[in-house]
């Protein structure tokens, strides 16, 4: 069943384009290779000055955290964390069936 994932950050301070661009060229580049991935937009949050949120769609449940677990193996991640000032939160979800 597809689902969508909305992965909300906050930048540091004065780093919010910094991020978005970082995070913009990470799903260009590692999202089209990622099974299951079907594409994701990123929105700025208006009352919060560093908010960044990205809504993903996936296939399924599994086969996002199968591309987390890579990216994260990997290192991709690393520099968005270096540009946040506080952990991402992720909440997956999906219609009801």
């Amino acid at each position: 069943m597809p689902i969508k994932v909305i992965i909300e950050f906050q930048a540091k301070p004065g780093k919010r384009a910094e991020l978005r661009s970082l995070l913009g060229s990470i799903a260009a580049t590692h999202g089209p290779g990622a099974p299951g991935f079907l594409g994701s937009t990123m929105y700025e949050a208006l009352d919060s000055a560093g908010g960044l949120i990205e809504i993903a769609e996936w296939e399924s449940a599994e086969a996002q955290a199968a591309a987390v677990e890579k990216a994260t193996a990997t290192g991709i991640y690393a520099p968005v964390i270096e540009l946040a000032a506080a952990p991402f939160r992720a909440t997956r979800i999906s219609q009801p069936a």
